[in-house]
């Protein structure tokens, strides 16, 4: 048998390369001839370097590049990007074969660079007693951002998720050249105080640019299901922060609005799934021209996957917990819809289940397997997670496999 297994991370246990590696290792041991392809996945958010920078070795050559940048209260960071370094091109059609036809008008091939902004600005950069959703920036994201326009990128490709800031990409703009800087880079409460804005400069480096937004969040920018309400709290803000920072993303979006867009323009991008996504990163990307794809449909085109699952007998994805947020839009849910394109069918291995099996047939899924079952309890599961990983898949294969 081929089978394919995409598993995305296991949260605080296991990378998603990780849980790849486990599942794989699992399976061969109890059925040594299947030939197995493994495929890291994300969502788009924290990881999805990992998973790209692994689904691309030996089809697609990217070179990981370091660049120091400023991180979100201010200090010194080093935040990794991928970018192409010839061979094969991805230009989001499926299409790598590096003739240079990706396009499918010019022929012209078009380097993709690969950011995570949480490289930059990510929660886990910010110790729990020192988050500052006011203060935290997006500078260090416009400065990877640079980076790879100076490496010849000509398509970005940004997952956004796991940010410590509520800016609205503020911070993002002025490394990139936007006017008044010091404001702009001074996190979310700052932007009350501006008094004008200019976008120039930055509009100027972006332009031919494709910039893909790649977000599971489908969040606008302002009010109840905005940045600051919604993902403000778990970054630190008090609920009179939150009102601070939603008039202070209105106030930014009302300048930001008045800079030569035509009459309506601003409040489709304030209304526009995902540009409250990454604290407002995704309203900040719009700006500049940026388009929101959700993320695990992007992952799934830039690494080829539904190609792989086209040829293959069974296909394997998971993640740390399936519950009902997993149906939507999540990596195991983008799995199974591109297994059904092929009719192939897709079973669920996870640290916990909280699906039924009503539910899980409905959205495509052939079976799930719980590891804290195979463990006897979570926190067993938890602690030995690649072990007891590995030994359900071996169960699993039995089960499963022809062999």
């Amino acid at each position: 048998m081929h089978i394919v297994i995409a598993m995305d991370k296991f949260a605080g246990t296991l990378t998603a390369p990780e849980a790849v590696r486990a599942v794989t290792a699992g399976w061969l041991r109890s059925s040594p001839e299947d030939e197995v392809t493994g495929v890291p996945m994300s969502d788009g958010g924290p990881g999805v370097l990992d998973s790209m920078s692994d689904a691309f070795q030996g089809r697609v050559r990217f070179a990981e590049q370091l660049a120091t940048v400023t991180g979100p209260l201010g200090t010194e960071v080093t935040g990794r990007y991928l970018v192409e370094s010839g061979g094969g091109s991805t230009d989001g059609s499926g299409d790598k074969s590096g003739d240079g036809s990706g396009d499918g008008s010019t022929g012209e091939k078009r380097a993709t660079a690969y950011i995570e902004v949480a490289e930059a600005c990510g929660l886990h950069l910010v110790p729990a007693d020192q988050r500052d959703a006011k203060a935290a920036t997006t500078y260090g994201v416009g400065e990877l951002i640079a980076a790879a326009l100076a490496d010849g990128a000509k398509r970005l490709v940004i997952g956004l998720g796991g940010t410590s800031t509520t800016d609205g990409g503020a911070g993002l703009l002025a490394a990139l050249g936007a006017e008044p800087a010091e404001v702009l880079r001074a996190g979310g409460g700052a932007l009350k105080s501006l008094h004008d804005l200019d976008l120039t400069e930055p509009r100027r480096r972006l332009a031919g640019i494709e910039i893909v937004i790649a977000s599971d969040v489908d969040n606008p920018l302002l009010g109840l299901r905005g940045a600051a309400a919604v993902f403000g709290p778990q970054k630190g803000a008090t609920d009179d922060d939150v009102q601070r920072l939603d008039a202070a993303l209105t106030h930014f979006a009302e300048l930001a609005g008045a800079i030569g867009q035509e009459p309506g323009a601003i409040r489709r991008t304030l209304d526009a799934p995902g540009a409250g996504a990454g604290g407002g990163l995704g309203y900040g990307l719009m700006l500049l021209g940026g388009h929101r794809v959700p993320g695990i449909g992007t992952v799934i085109a830039e690494t080829g996957l539904a190609d792989l699952i086209a040829g293959a007998d069974l296909v394997i994805t998971g993640e740390g917990r399936f519950d009902h947020s997993s149906l939507g839009g999540k990596v195991p849910t983008g799995v199974a819809e591109a297994a059904q394109a092929s009719g192939r069918p897709c079973i669920v291995l996870a640290g916990l289940v909280e699906v039924g099996k009503r539910e899980l047939a409905a959205a495509g899924f052939a079976a799930a397997y719980e590891v804290a079952e195979q463990a006897g309890s979570a926190q067993e599961a938890m602690a030995r997670a690649e072990f007891h990983l590995t030994a359900l898949a071996e169960r699993v294969a039995r089960s499963w496999s022809r062999g």
